[in-house]
């Protein structure tokens, strides 16, 4: 196949952007109602159809996925410390600090590229009170060995599933596992609301709560029941939600598409290696992620990464660096690289490719042609 350079840039993902009449004809409900924010119709409306859509039986809306986990965080009363993996986005660990909370960094399965559950149990002091663990690029983490674990040292299981939607292990929501999940609806997500996200949890008792923290903790017009803080979804990124929401199946199954051809284009290219979840588990179709091993294909990740720009294609080193490399945590114990081999492996070979509904099979047969021009 020849191959050429694209005209426009083709960056690593798209946001659905609905026809703009039926965002305009919603956005006339919420004119007529001249209710703005604080748990407005179209609020309630988004939270009930997500209830269904990622089948959990709890659910509060946020005005984004970082606000939220910083109130799972207190939902739970975590404190001391939490261990959580290295290999993920910045607002992961940021969230613990935020409260107070020392992250723990454990090192990371060298397959799925969550956090390795053999390891986890290495990392827990009498100081630690929960998991944070992330379903990576929509990959599930060993859901039941981290609850056994939890389960057997008295901890909480916090899941950062931003990558997540939709995801399901055996026909059930991610978001039922573990004590509370956190999805973010950032534009770059697979379903969004420009800005935004969601916790799920099986308690209901956690709703009250979790309601009242993104809320000033404000219960009545008389009472204020505990420090809130102010992460309420307003009705204008509801009604994009539930815009949205009608477009994602369609995008999931362009989105499979484009999967077959990646995995059909990649087949045995040496040195390249495509990650593909086990036949019990529902697809999110958020991310396309390969990997790199230099020595076999001879051309290092970041080689690719950069010669990927000449030909307008804009790919993205996710998640380099590691968050354990980070100034503000680098100086942790467990930062340390002798103890986060696998992690620091995986870091140097991921390379997020562009996926998106709006991309043509023949695209990503170009940008295949491009990626084996770079090798031996």
């Amino acid at each position: 196949m020849l191959v050429r350079p694209f005209k426009e840039p083709v960056y690593i993902t798209r946001p659905i952007l609905p026809d703009l009449q039926e965002v305009s004809a919603k956005l006339k409900e919420v004119w007529a109602s001249g209710w703005l924010t604080n748990n407005g119709p179209q609020h309630n409306i988004l939270e009930k159809e997500l209830l269904k859509v990622l089948k959990v039986s709890g659910l509060s809306l946020f005005n984004n996925g970082t606000i939220a986990l910083i109130v799972a965080c207190q939902s739970l009363s975590l404190s001391g410390e939490v261990i959580t993996t290295p290999f993920t986005f910045p607002a992961t660990p940021h969230v613990l600090t935020w409260n107070g909370i020392k992250p723990v960094f454990c090192d990371i399965d060298p397959v799925t590229m969550n956090i390795d559950a053999d390891r986890i149990e290495s990392r827990i002091t009498p100081l630690t009170t929960a998991i944070l663990a992330v379903h990576v690029f929509g990959t599930p983490c060993n859901v039941q060995k981290i609850q056994e674990i939890a389960d057997r040292h008295g901890l909480k299981v916090m899941y950062d599933a931003a990558h997540a939607f939709g995801v399901e292990i055996d026909g059930e929501g991610i978001g039922n596992f573990g004590d509370i999940s956190m999805f973010s609806f950032h534009a770059t997500k697979l379903f969004h609301t420009a800005e935004g996200g969601a916790l799920t949890f099986k308690d209901k008792n956690l709703k009250q709560r979790i309601d009242l923290l993104k809320n000033f903790g404000i219960k009545n017009e008389d009472e204020v029941a505990m420090p809130g803080i102010n992460g309420k979804m307003n009705e204008l990124q509801a009604v994009l939600g539930l815009v949205v929401l009608e477009y994602v199946e369609e995008e999931r199954k362009k989105r499979k598409v484009l999967l077959d051809v990646y995995t059909e284009c990649l087949k045995g290219v040496e040195g390249i290696t495509v990650f593909k979840n086990s036949s019990n588990v529902r697809d999110s179709y958020q991310y396309f992620v390969i990997r790199i091993d230099e020595k076999a294909f001879g051309a290092s990740r970041d080689k690719v990464y950069s010669e990927f720009k000449k030909y307008n294609v804009f790919t993205r080193k996710y998640f380099y660096p590691l968050c354990s490399d980070y100034l503000c945590y680098r100086q942790l114990p467990s930062s340390s690289p002798a103890s986060l081999p696998v992690a620091h492996k995986v870091v140097r070979e991921v390379l997020s490719m562009p996926f998106y509904g709006g991309l043509r099979a023949d695209d990503v047969q170009n940008i295949c042609a491009i990626l084996k021009n770079l090798g031996k």
